[in-house]
């Protein structure tokens, strides 16, 4: 007869199945946990993004519709429209600007800028030099209506994400008259 070397609660230890799915939840649900947060976490950035870049169409949007003068009051209503469409709890920051192609001088000009939101000013002609890569091609004395927003998303949970700044840059051509003229 056959001894084993090993003994036999060693084997009916080993061999014991029971618990076996108590220790894998324990083993496999951090990691699990871990997942399914980061997933929540960049869907929730992707999302934020979606909604400033919509925003940033709609505002656009109508600007571009305006047939009369634009005001400081008008500037404020899409200002305000723009906190309620991203529903952010970060600060939203606008600034629209109207801007015209000279074909003569092979340049780009500034006729008006406003801006609403901390951090953000008006548009300059200078700095239209650093953007002018970005702005489309168009015909002598046309102009654009050109949009940019700007927002920070914060992770809702740490998952070792920075916070991101959203930052869009939407132009459209004016639908209804040639210019959008701005008085403050």
């Amino acid at each position: 007869m056959k001894r084993s070397l090993i003994p036999a609660w060693l084997k009916n230890f080993w061999s014991d199945n029971s618990g076996v799915v108590s220790l894998e939840f324990v083993l496999m649900m951090p990691p699990l946990f871990m997942t399914y947060m980061a997933a929540y976490v960049y869907f929730d950035g992707y999302r934020q993004a979606a909604v400033n870049l919509k925003a940033a169409y709609t505002i656009s949007d109508l600007v571009s519709r305006k047939t009369n003068v634009v005001t400081d009051e008008y500037i404020d209503s899409m200002y305000s429209l723009i906190q309620e469409l991203t529903r952010s709890s970060n600060p939203v920051r606008l600034r629209i600007s109207v801007v015209r192609w000279d074909e003569e001088d092979d340049r780009y000009y500034l006729d008006w800028s406003e801006s609403r939101g901390v951090g953000f000013s008006g548009l300059t002609n200078d700095d239209l030099l650093n953007i002018e890569d970005d702005l489309p091609t168009m015909p002598n004395n046309e102009r654009v209506i050109l949009v940019e927003t700007s927002n920070t998303f914060v992770p809702l949970y740490n998952i070792g994400m920075d916070d991101i700044n959203i930052d869009n840059f939407v132009f459209t051509r004016p639908r209804f008259a040639p210019q959008v003229v701005y008085e403050s």
